[in-house]
């Protein structure tokens, strides 16, 4: 097994934190929300021993990365100006991206606006989503303003979680007052461990736009006038086979230390990203791209219309792995799956440039 190593760069005026490991055709990795670069440790010696440079960065507010002070600062655009600033500080000129969760909001963004850099791209739980992001019901590809749509989704009586994270110093203090317990039940809820062993995971194939409104609003992620987003969460009696003792104590001393203002600062330029985004509306994805969901992960159900018509926008689609019997994190809960996915998407990919470099063409 390869071993992996850390430091920090600098990329423009940001400082930049990432965890690397092999040697060979470079690999981004980017995490989500809300985890770091250690998310990646279960692919990083795989990708490596595959005969890849494996690359997993602490995002912007994120671990031992910078935290800007402003929250435009946190746009999709300068996220994606970072992630093509570390493939140039690596002394590379392209990169696979590969993003989870916030992470694939920014690799699918990477890969349509830059993909001069990024090359191929590999999209983990949300989908394509254009200028919106989120491709949420109603806008798969960005057809409706975010604040906009965030009303329709909740409805008049609750709160849409992006809506609650956008109250600046509510959602930083939920979090803050038991930052072990509130880490704990997000990534035990959102994990397909919440459900009882044998339960069969949600049927997708009949669900329509009513439906699918109906699901979100059930669910954690609408909060109702007064509530906190840990409301709607279960704590685990035990943790989950998947989730260490050890593991969930890395997470928590690095955001005891850093806190979520970076984190959700994300969530607070969606709008912002709306607009800067509208050049693109038009254009398609046009490098290799795979596509990895989960049938326990929410964007597996409430994504349905963008899942559905991908090719539509992502005109080199390689590809949709569904990992069964996995929810939301699934670097951690299906690692061996998902690195077998993995490889074979980069192997075919790096294969075609390698066959294309040795013909000249």
């Amino acid at each position: 097994m390869t071993n992996e190593s850390t430091r920090t760069i600098q990329v423009g005026k940001h400082r930049i934190f990432l965890r690397e490991a092999g040697a060979g055709p470079l690999v981004l990795l980017l995490h989500g929300w809300p985890e770091t670069s250690y998310s990646w440790r279960h692919q990083l010696p795989a990708l490596a021993d595959a005969g890849y440079r494996a690359v997993a960065i602490d995002g912007l507010g994120y671990g031992r990365s910078s935290r800007p002070p402003h929250i435009h600062d946190y746009r999709v655009t300068e996220l994606v100006a970072v992630a093509a600033g570390v493939v140039r500080e690596l002394g590379a000129k392209t990169a696979t991206v590969i993003g989870h969760d916030w992470g694939s909001l920014v690799a699918w963004t990477a890969a349509w606006t830059r993909p001069e850099v990024f090359t191929s791209v590999v999209g983990m739980s949300p989908p394509f989503g254009g200028r919106g992001l989120m491709a949420m019901a109603g806008s798969p590809f960005g057809e409706v303003r975010p604040s906009v749509l965030e009303r329709e989704l909740a409805g008049p009586d609750k709160l849409f979680y992006t809506e609650y994270f956008d109250l600046v110093g509510r959602a930083e203090a939920e979090f803050d007052s038991d930052v072990r317990g509130w880490l704990r039940d997000l990534l035990y809820t959102a994990s397909a461990s919440v459900h009882p062993p044998g339960t069969p995971a949600p049927d997708v194939s009949a669900l329509d736009e009513a439906a699918i409104l109906e699901v979100i609003r059930a669910s954690p992620i609408c909060i109702p006038p007064g509530g906190r987003l840990r409301d709607g969460c279960v704590t685990p009696e035990v943790l989950p086979d998947w989730l260490s003792q050890e593991e969930l104590d890395h997470y928590v001393a690095e955001f005891e230390r850093t806190g979520l203002w970076g984190g959700f600062n994300w969530y607070r330029c969606m709008d912002l990203n709306w607009e800067i985004l509208a050049p693109y509306e038009d254009l398609p994805v046009t490098v290799p791209a795979l596509y990895v969901g989960a049938d326990f992960d929410f964007p597996w159900i409430v994504a349905r219309q963008a899942i559905e018509r991908m090719e539509e926008k992502v005109l080199d689609l390689r590809g949709q792995v569904l990992l069964e019997g996995c929810g939301h994190w699934m670097q951690q809960e299906a690692p061996a799956e998902l690195n077998r996915a993995l490889v074979g998407f980069l192997d075919e990919v790096w294969a075609g440039a390698r066959a294309g470099a040795a013909t000249g063409s």
